[in-house]
């Protein structure tokens, strides 16, 4: 069984009230008193892409000192810049293609994709990273369940403003999931409301966001409600490869 931790946009902007509240997620996680097996974090770490604003994001998130008791796996979101990102928060080479990784559990592989595309604020898993996602599996030879995260969902959500940026070419995407078997489900971010649904016949969880949460329409004008509390989720692929998600908030 694997249990993941799962947060998302922090937006951390140099501002006392991002710090805060990215934060106190994280006392929140460290404080846990059972097994979680890693942190996922969904893209938009920074605001604006800057190096200060990845520095403040691996003190944060612990990159540095091993500050909290579980591997931290980030991907990169609309609002991050592949550049910085890399330099300040991996302490890798700066410019290149899309920040992906894999991380291979006991029970289970974790792939972090990066679905930024460079000046916009759509999503894309592009030809280089969709390469590398069949490249892994084959790797792992269907030996183990296998989750897809990244940022941008793609599904609509029923608000305009995450609706209007996306993810583009769902088609390949679907077309991945019907040749693969293995991969139990998909994890996201960017919508800023914790969500969960289906897309291609496997589960679909969107976490929620750290900075603020979405009101949706028939919730009021008002899209930011910045003082509802930061979220997150824990999700859970039990032995017969089934996701169950549970969503919390730091109060």
């Amino acid at each position: 069984m694997l249990v993941l931790a799962h947060i998302s946009d922090l937006h951390l902007d140099g501002s006392a009230q991002a710090a805060e509240r990215a934060g106190r997620v994280c006392d929140r996680l460290r404080e846990l008193p059972g097994r979680v097996d890693a942190l996922l974090v969904t893209g938009d770490i920074a605001d604006h892409g800057t190096e200060a604003e990845y520095e403040e994001a691996a003190r944060v998130l612990g990159l540095r000192d091993g500050d909290l008791p579980f591997p931290v796996l980030t991907c990169p979101g609309n609002h991050d810049s592949r550049g910085p990102y890399r330099k300040a928060l991996l302490d890798r080479p700066g410019p290149g293609g899309p920040v992906n990784s894999a991380h291979v559990f006991d029970d289970a592989a974790v792939l972090m994709c990066d679905s930024s595309v460079p000046g916009s604020d759509d999503g894309e898993l592009d030809e280089e990273t969709h390469a590398w996602i069949e490249a892994t599996l084959d790797e792992l030879d269907g030996t183990l369940p296998v989750l897809l995260a990244f940022h941008h969902p793609p599904v609509a959500l029923h608000h305009p403003l995450p609706d209007s940026c996306r993810l583009r070419d769902t088609g390949r995407l679907a077309g991945l999931l019907a040749r693969r078997p293995e991969i139990a489900g998909l994890l996201t971010g960017h919508a800023h409301t914790p969500a969960v649904t289906t897309f291609a016949g496997r589960p679909l969880a969107v976490g929620p966001a750290v900075t603020w949460t979405l009101r949706l329409p028939w919730e009021g004008d008002r899209a930011a409600d910045r003082d509802a509390p930061p979220g997150f989720a824990f999700h859970v692929l039990d032995d017969a490869g089934r996701l169950t998600s549970h969503f919390r908030v730091a109060s």
